[in-house]
């Protein structure tokens, strides 16, 4: 072949699209039960953004954007995250001034430059709920259990819901001295990217996917026992309102997430089994981020989902995304003059909202037929030379195999009904 999509990216075939049209109608559906509102923002945007907010020393800053300078000599990044564009858009458009939280979701390309795997593409797709403006551990408990029954309705199961807390920036440097000292001793059983972690980023090595790191990272020093007492609470007061909502969360004590901009709440769907890289869906608590880029401070938090690994994990558990609509109706023609009805015909039914595919060409009208029942049409309209003298068509049910004689005028009402 000539010509192949670049790597790490897919084309969405037709086939394909009724799982993607299901998820963004849920997607939709879940916003307006919990009063979000639709963001959408630029796909590229000043690379000083993702810099500033998602963090200098993260993989997805140092190893995974895609940069370039535009022919401003501006530098410009594609969208390598969902959260930091919203926040810049509350900022710039003054949303300060509405009702607290403001409540927003968008649905977007995303882009990083990282190797390609199942689910896990150079660009893929999420979609995210942002809620900016509220404190209340209540608000946390709200958007998990937005993203828990979200998952429900699209009926994915088996799947586990985990939780932790990273503290504020007031608790969270004895944290973050208190890993230092206890991978001190351990620098020389790391992997070359967690040595590097170590001394740029500590919070990142709890994250590594390396075994033999991870066998470290399960005896490293809690987050949890380094909260100061506003975190503690808020942390306490968030599992009882999950307790509240009913949904079974697990405390994860190596759970960080990897963005520099989080604080307190932070938490992951994942299938049963699956691991950090099946991950369905992540996100918590960002309070400095507003004030970072330039507001005043302001409490926050969201989540974020792949939609491509949601149709992965849809496919394993064997759920069928509902059909999409096709057009109910197939028109036929013996002849010339019954095709130039024929092409009449099918514009006014479509302008009166009947969807309608006419055959073409001068196939015979058993081709016609065959064609219909591929198509698996509800009906098919049949205009020949007698049809045209008394000005009637035949309309054929083509799960019964019956047909009768319409009037053309009162064809419309009839499909219709």
């Amino acid at each position: 072949m000539l010509y192949q999509a670049p790597r790490g990216t897919s084309d969405i075939l037709p086939q394909e699209q009724a799982y993607w049209r299901h998820i963004e109608q849920r997607v939709a559906h879940t916003a307006q039960l919990y009063g979000y509102e639709r963001l959408d923002a630029p796909v590229f945007e000043d690379t000083k953004l993702f810099a500033r907010s998602v963090g200098e020393d993260t993989d997805i800053v140092t190893k995974e954007m895609y940069t370039f300078e535009d022919r401003g000599g501006n530098s410009i990044t594609l969208r390598p995250e969902g959260t930091a564009p919203v926040c810049r858009a509350y900022l710039e458009h003054g949303m300060k001034n509405l009702p607290q939280p403001v409540k927003l979701y968008y649905i977007a390309s995303i882009f990083r430059y990282e190797r390609p795997q199942a689910g896990r593409y150079r660009q893929h797709y999420q979609f995210g709920y942002e809620a900016i403006g509220g404190d209340d551990p209540a608000l946390d408990g709200e958007v998990i259990d937005m993203a828990w029954q979200f998952f429900s309705s699209v009926k994915l199961r088996r799947l586990s819901l985990q939780l932790n807390s990273i503290g504020c920036k007031k608790c969270r440097p004895s944290y973050v001295a208190a890993l230092k000292d206890y991978y001190a001793g351990r620098a020389g059983e790391l992997c070359p990217d967690c040595q590097s972690r170590l001394k740029r980023n500590p919070l990142r090595l709890l994250d590594c996917k390396n075994e033999a790191c991870q066998q470290i990272a399960d005896r490293a020093p809690k987050s949890a026992d380094y909260l100061c007492p506003e975190c503690a609470e808020h942390f306490k007061q968030l599992k009882r309102y999950l307790e509240l909502l009913g949904l079974p969360f697990a405390v994860n004590n190596r759970l960080v997430r990897g963005l520099d901009y989080y604080t307190r709440t932070v938490f992951e769907i994942q299938p049963e089994g699956g691991g950090t890289q099946s991950t369905l869906a992540g996100g918590g608590r960002y309070d400095d981020l507003i004030e970072e880029l330039g507001g005043k401070p302001t409490p926050a938090l969201g989540f974020a989902a792949g939609i491509e690994r949601i149709i992965l994990n849809l496919k394993k558990q064997k759920v069928e995304a509902p059909l999409l609509p096709r057009p109910p109706v197939f028109i036929a023609y013996l002849g010339e003059a019954a095709k130039n009805e024929a092409v009449k015909l099918a514009a006014s039914l479509r302008r009166g909202d009947i969807g309608v595919i006419k055959a073409l060409g001068d196939k015979s009208l058993k081709a016609q037929m065959r064609q219909a029942n591929n198509l698996g049409v509800s009906y098919a309209v049949i205009i020949g030379e007698e049809e045209l003298k008394s000005g009637t068509v035949i309309v054929r049910d083509m799960a019964s195999a019956e047909q009768k004689s319409v009037p053309l005028g009162e064809l419309q009402g009839e499909l219709l009904q």
